[in-house]
């Protein structure tokens, strides 16, 4: 049985999978309401390693790239891939790149069917093959499971951490059983060990993904919030998933040291609820930090800081995106070097 290997965020990048946002599903004032955030973003990741945008058409093509040129970015390292989308969350909808035991890249293909039918989903599931036969990177079809990248968090040393609310529910895979997902897992990422939440069902679209709550540093340590603001995260969040992570091991069988980060102080406007700082992305310079204008921004920006000195903190304004229940990690998917 041919393995395979999903490495950490955190080592080096080829690169970063954007999925440009288009007028096509939502309308010209959404697109325009959020693109800013992909400009900053692009803007901050292109200068430690190439950004892939996939865009919805030849009409896109020319409007993203003269998009980023009056940004003043420098197309060097921007490379955008034609491929219809519904939405914009790559980290669910793009390819989740893998490395077999010769360090060759693949693409895992899982069926992705809109987080349990909740919202379109046809074009998004087609965006991994697209990109396979653009960039000719085998694809490994893996069409009886369902699972979005934003729902699995791996640290690279051999362990996972999910919610079953979004991974083996009635939701999703509700013919699967956990011990079904691991054997994927194992198989396709290279897990070994397992830290399973209860997660939240029928709460948000995604049914509590992960990466909204807590998120690995390396090998030895969880990034959470505190006790208190855990049960803000998510309506219904449970204590037991609480100390589920404060007691978790890794693969070594060595206990996590917990760090905490804030909520925002203030509820954020229009998403109804405090401004989460989990939802970070890690890139080969940089790390694109959520922000609120709230004043807990700055403590945020201190705690990533001393986590990744050797990098530039980059806080973005993910406002407009809030509302709509995501933030930096769930729109960025990144390609490992190979």
């Amino acid at each position: 049985m041919k393995k395979f290997f999903f490495p950490s965020e955190e080592t080096m990048h080829e690169g970063t999978w954007l999925n440009w946002p288009h007028h096509y599903t939502y309308g010209i004032e959404h697109r325009e309401e959020i693109e800013p955030i992909w400009i900053a973003m692009t803007s901050a990741l292109h200068k430690g390693e190439n950004v892939h945008i996939v865009v919805y058409n030849d009409f896109e093509l020319i409007r993203v790239t003269e998009l980023l040129k009056n940004a003043g970015i420098n197309m060097t390292h921007i490379d955008l891939v034609i491929a219809e989308s519904d939405d914009v969350w790559s980290r669910d909808t793009g390819p989740l790149f893998v490395l077999d035991e010769g360090g060759k890249l693949a693409i895992a293909n899982f069926a992705f069917d809109g987080w349990g039918r909740k919202a379109s989903y046809e074009k998004d599931n087609n965006i991994p093959q697209e990109i396979a036969r653009a960039k000719s990177i085998p694809l490994i079809e893996l069409p009886d499971f369902v699972l979005e990248g934003g729902s699995v968090e791996l640290d690279g040393h051999g362990t996972a951490m999910l919610c079953k609310s979004s991974v083996v529910s009635k939701n999703r895979n509700s013919h699967k059983s956990i011990k079904d997902a691991e054997k994927y897992l194992a198989q396709y990422f290279g897990v070994s060990n397992f830290i399973w939440l209860e997660g939240v069902l029928d709460e948000d679209i995604t049914d509590g993904h992960i990466d909204g709550t807590a998120r690995f540093y390396g090998e030895n340590t969880i990034l959470t919030v505190s006790e208190d603001d855990f049960f803000e995260l998510y309506k219904g969040a449970k204590r037991e998933d609480y100390l589920t992570l404060c007691s978790a091991k890794n693969a070594r069988g060595v206990p996590y040291r917990i760090v905490e980060f804030p909520l925002t102080v203030g509820v954020v406007e229009k998403a109804g609820i405090k401004g989460c700082y989990l939802n970070y992305y890690v890139g080969n310079e940089v790390v694109l930090l959520p922000a609120y204008l709230d004043e807990n921004d700055a403590r945020a920006i201190q705690i990533m800081s001393e986590l990744y000195p050797d990098k530039e903190i980059v806080p973005i304004d993910v406002r407009a995106l809030y509302q709509y229940g995501g933030m930096l990690h769930c729109v960025t998917q990144q390609q490992p070097k190979s």
